[in-house]
């Protein structure tokens, strides 16, 4: 019994592909991922992060985008779409299409269940190789917490904040942002509890 060979593409074949196409997919070593839909959860934080950091930004060198910028990682080969990333100084694409960079600073993804091994795994190992990249930081949309991965030399350092009071500082941009708005309008899904019988 024979096994049907998986199509392995091109970097240049996946492009032609995504530029023509109304739904985005990420291109990891050959392969090509549709990315799933998110949920209200997902998409408030995201949008809530990006307006927080357009305020924050505005009239200095670093800039803000949200969802629809395709990243390159050029020492990888991976194509991929963060949730919210933020460049310093002018942004470097990839071609004259303009909409592939391949500089960030700052990337953030919110962590949906079905990607969040993922997005803490595979996807972090392929953006650590970014040597523009200072700081990865993954934001939970099912409760307050957010997780920070810094830069400091060949290491990456980590730190958690779950206080709903609590602020998310990023040293790269020079800036922070109180949780409560990162979480502003989030309806969280209710806290099981466990009952003990007896």
């Amino acid at each position: 019994m024979s096994t049907r060979a998986e199509r392995i593409y091109t970097a240049d074949e996946y492009l032609a592909i995504e530029r023509a196409s109304d739904h985005k997919s990420e291109f990891v070593n050959g392969r090509i991922y549709a990315m799933t839909g998110g949920t209200i959860s997902h998409t408030i934080i995201a949008g809530n992060i990006s307006g927080e950091l357009r305020n924050r930004l505005r009239g200095g060198p670093c800039r803000a985008y949200q969802e629809g910028i395709r990243l390159k990682v050029s020492e990888t080969g991976m194509y991929t779409y963060p949730d919210v990333v933020a460049i310093c100084g002018p942004a470097q694409t990839e071609d004259s299409h303009r909409d592939t960079i391949l500089n960030p600073v700052v990337i953030f993804e919110v962590l949906p269940p079905s990607t969040e091994a993922y997005d803490r795994g595979v996807k972090f190992e392929h953006y650590t190789s970014l040597l523009s990249l200072r700081e990865y930081i993954l934001v939970s949309q099912d409760h307050v917490r957010i997780e920070k991965f810094v830069r400091h030399g060949d290491e990456w350092v980590f730190s958690a904040i779950n206080d709903p009071e609590g602020t998310l500082k990023i040293e790269t941009l020079g800036c922070e942002i109180p949780l409560g708005e990162i979480y502003l309008d989030v309806q969280f899904p209710p806290v099981r509890r466990i009952r003990a019988d007896g």
